[in-house]
């Protein structure tokens, strides 16, 4: 049996390059191909990672190809995942995957049917910080949580992106964009929601480009950028979740969970690494943690300041799991009820209601030191 699965990509744009040049991190995964409707991006990405430049049609046809990653915008991840199936190849998709439950639900029966897998970003959750914070609450060194609180919050993106038109439409915003970090990392870390309520707004209804190469154009505003949520978990944990797009500077921490016996800081989950904090009562303490692969900085942000980056983790998490025949931990039913989730607070924003969530989940099993080890090659 084979001991690597043949990767192609569909979509060619800002976010591809991170998956091309990090895939050879791991085992598993070979990055053969590579597609977009625009035939000179695909070939631009081709050229730049040694890879296949196809079109969309001979991609899923590719006999060397096993799994195809759908990084198309949201509104398009459905149905090129659907298209997916069909040629009878695994699909991995960025976040969110869907854009509503039907959809997920026809993917997962087409799936089952075809014995294909579906899995999805985001798989930050997987890095060295957050499974520390998975370690902390599952020994019990914080007791019970009972409560937490989630800020992600900025000014937008019509400032770095170069077509951020797709961020402030449906399917867009601060929820359905960035919420996949924080309500996965929550999720993994307390178990499922129960009912979620929420308030929403617009700051503006025009958004101004001051990025390049379309400096002063104007993007109308379709979804909230703004959005209040509380979040019961089935634990009995309640978290207030803050996201918006209206935001110059604030000083909230990313995430935080308080418990019974002491407060758990969690770092941005948009990202693998970072430090986890915890009291125990009233002092703060060093939390013990083995040193986690995916935690150890292999890379610089845009201030020259170390990060942790090992985009493409769930995916090979997937691929290793097809071969091995276990479960991999970004699967479609942890990727449904985030979305459902999320839609479900876009929607009691809009009603004033608090709103059941009709998904469950099992919490994916955690990536301890060896098996993230595993991963790599």
């Amino acid at each position: 049996m084979a001991d690597v699965l043949g990767i192609g990509v569909i979509g060619c744009g800002n976010i591809s390059a991170a998956y091309m040049r990090l895939a050879p991190l791991f085992k598993g995964v070979e990055m053969r191909a590579c597609a977009d409707m625009n035939m000179d991006a695909a070939r631009a990405r081709a050229e730049e990672f040694g890879l296949r430049a196809e079109t969309v049609e001979d991609l899923l046809a590719a006999e060397d190809i096993d799994l195809i990653v759908n990084l198309t915008i949201p509104a398009a991840h459905f149905e090129v995942s659907k298209r997916i199936l069909e040629a009878g190849k695994h699909v991995y998709s960025e976040k969110p995957f869907v854009l509503s439950l039907d959809e997920g639900a026809d993917l997962k029966r087409l799936a089952e049917a075809r014995g294909l897998r579906v899995g999805s970003a985001p798989d930050t959750f997987l890095g060295g910080a957050h499974q520390l914070a998975r370690e902390i609450v599952d020994s019990g060194a914080v007791g019970r949580i009972t409560s937490g609180t989630c800020f992600v919050q900025s000014p937008g993106m019509e400032m770095w992106h170069p077509n951020p038109d797709f961020f402030f439409q449906a399917g867009g915003g601060p929820v359905l964009d960035l919420g996949p970090y924080y309500v996965s990392n929550l999720v993994q870390l307390l178990g499922p929601v129960k009912r979620v309520t929420a308030m929403t707004s617009m700051g503006s209804e025009y958004r101004t480009i001051t990025s390049q190469p379309r400096h002063g154009e104007k993007i109308k505003v379709e979804t909230p950028t703004t959005i209040h949520a509380v979040l019961q978990f089935h634990s009995g944990a309640q978290v207030t979740f803050i996201s918006s797009w209206d935001v110059w500077q604030h000083g909230h921490t990313p995430m935080e969970l308080y418990g019974q016996e002491g407060t758990l800081h969690v770092p941005d989950p948009n990202f693998f690494g970072g430090e986890v904090r915890m009291t125990s009562k009233q002092a703060f303490v060093n939390p013990p943690a083995a040193a986690h692969p995916l935690g150890v900085p292999n890379g610089v942000d845009g201030r020259g300041t170390p990060v942790a980056n090992y985009r493409c983790a769930g995916l090979a998490d997937m691929a290793q799991a097809i071969l091995d025949g276990r479960a991999h931990r970004c699967n479609l039913d942890f990727a449904l009820h985030v979305v459902d989730v999320m839609t479900s607070i876009l929607r009691a924003g809009e009603e004033g209601a608090v709103l059941d969530i009709t998904t469950t989940c099992d919490r994916p099993e955690a990536l301890d030191p060896a098996a993230a080890q595993a991963l790599l090659a």
